[in-house]
C-alpha cells in the first residue's frame, strides 16, 4: 500500500519510537513510574518529561511555555475557552476544533474570508472589540500558508490575542512568530498520537480547561506519560533537524505529482502553500468510485475530521467551489518517508482510475 494521507496522521519515526520504549518497560526497569510522584523513578520519569518540554520549545517563538495536553483540540479549547472574550474572529478557513470551541464560548463569532485563493487578507478589516484572532498556519485540507506574523500585528493593534493552529506547520516550518498562544500535536510530525501542546507567551494567562490534581503548573490535571512525552520530544528535535531537508524532498514530490496529473486543478494557492499538501479536482470526478478503485493508494477527498458527514467540504466552499467542484476533490499528503517512486504510481493509478470514469 502507498499512504498519501499525512495530513490526517503521520508514521511514527523510528527515532521517537526509540525514545519511547524505555518508558513502556516492564518492571525490571522501572519506566513505568509516574513521572509526578517523588521517589527515584518518579524523578527519572519526570526529568524525561522535561528533556521532551525543552525539545517541543525548540520548535517555538522564545519567550513563551508548553503545556502538555492530550492533542490539538484540547489546546485550541483551552486557548479559547479559558479566556474571556466577548467576540472572537476566525478564518473561514479555520479547523472545526477553532471553530466549534469558538462557539462555545458564546462570544460574538466573526468570520475572516479567504480568497480563492484560500488566503485570509493581512489586511483585513478586524470588527470592533475582537478579544481574540484565530488563524491557522497551514490549512488541512488544501495546504495554503496563511500571512500569520501580519495578522498577528494587526491584532495586536485592534486590542486582541492572537491564536495560531500550528498543526500541520510544526517543525516544517518556522514558527509563528507573533502569536500569542499556539496549538501543536505530535502526530502531525512523525510523532505519537495522544499528545499535544499549547504554547502560551509570557505574560498571557489561560485557566484550566481539565481540573483534578493540578499537574503541568495547575493548567492541565492528569498524569503525564513520560513514553508519550519522550516520543514528542523526540520527533521534534528530529523534525527541527530535518527541516530544510524535508522541505526540499516534499517540494521534489509535489512537482513530480503536478506532472503526472498536470490536467488537474489545484484548489487554493499554487505558491502559498505546503509542498506535502496537493489539493486537486476534476471535473465530473466520482471520489467514492475512485478511492474503490485505487485501494492500495491511502488519500482522501479533505479533513479526516470530516469525512462521512456528506456535506461539502466547509473550506472548499471557502474558496468558492460550488458543491460539485467540492466533491470533485481529492488531497494528496506526502511525508519524509513518502519516495518518488510510490509518487508517480499512485498518481499513474489515480489518473488512470479517473480517465476509466470517462474524466
Amino acid at each position: 500500500m502507498i499512504y498519501l494521507d499525512h495530513q490526517a496522521t503521520t508514521p511514527l519515526a523510528p527515532e521517537a519510537r526509540e525514545a519511547m520504549l524505555p518508558w513502556l518497560s516492564g518492571p525490571e526497569s522501572m519506566g513505568f513510574a509516574n513521572p509526578h510522584s517523588m521517589h527515584r523513578a518518579g524523578r527519572a520519569a519526570a526529568a524525561a518529561v522535561e528533556v521532551a518540554r525543552e525539545q517541543v520549545a525548540a520548535l517555538l517563538p522564545r519567550g513563551g511555555r508548553v503545556i502538555f495536553t492530550s492533542g490539538a483540540t484540547e489546546a485550541l479549547n483551552q486557548a479559547i475557552r479559558t479566556l474571556p472574550h466577548e467576540a472572537i474572529a476566525v478564518s473561514a478557513i479555520e479547523h472545526s476544533a477553532v471553530v466549534n470551541a469558538a462557539v462555545a464560548t458564546g462570544a460574538e463569532l466573526h468570520e475572516l474570508p479567504v480568497s480563492a485563493d484560500g488566503l485570509v487578507d493581512p489586511e483585513v478589516e478586524l470588527p470592533a472589540g475582537i478579544g481574540l484572532v484565530a488563524v491557522m498556519q497551514v490549512n488541512n485540507e488544501i495546504g495554503t500558508v496563511q500571512p500569520v506574523a501580519r495578522l498577528a500585528e494587526r491584532a495586536h493593534e485592534a486590542g486582541a490575542l492572537f491564536l495560531c493552529d500550528a498543526v500541520q506547520g510544526a517543525g516544517k516550518l518556522a514558527p509563528p512568530e507573533g502569536a500569542d498562544l499556539i496549538a501543536i500535536t505530535a502526530h502531525k510530525l512523525y510523532g505519537p498520537k495522544g499528545i499535544g501542546a499549547l504554547w502560551v507567551r509570557d505574560g498571557v494567562k489561560v485557566g484550566p480547561l481539565i481540573h483534578g490534581g493540578g499537574q503541568e503548573s495547575g493548567l492541565r490535571s492528569g498524569t503525564l506519560s513520560p513514553a508519550l512525552c519522550a516520543g514528542f520530544g523526540a520527533a521534534a528535535a528530529l523534525a527541527a533537524a530535518r527541516m530544510e531537508a524535508d522541505f526540499q524532498h516534499l517540494s521534489g514530490l509535489a512537482e513530480l505529482a503536478r506532472g503526472i496529473l498536470g490536467r488537474w486543478t489545484v484548489n487554493g494557492s499554487e505558491s502559498a502553500r505546503w509542498p506535502g499538501n496537493l489539493s486537486l479536482r476534476l471535473e465530473g470526478l466520482n471520489f467514492p468510485r475512485l478511492l474503490s478503485d485505487c485501494r492500495e493508494v491511502m488519500f482522501s477527498a479533505g479533513s479526516a475530521c470530516g469525512s462521512g458527514t456528506g456535506a461539502p467540504s466547509r473550506v472548499l466552499t471557502a474558496i468558492g467551489l460550488d458543491p460539485k467542484q467540492a466533491r470533485n476533490s481529492i488531497r494528496l499528503g506526502f511525508g519524509r518517508y513518502t519516495t518518488r517512486e510510490e509518487v508517480e504510481t499512485a498518481c499513474r493509478a489515480i489518473d488512470a482510475a479517473a480517465t476509466a470514469q470517462g474524466v
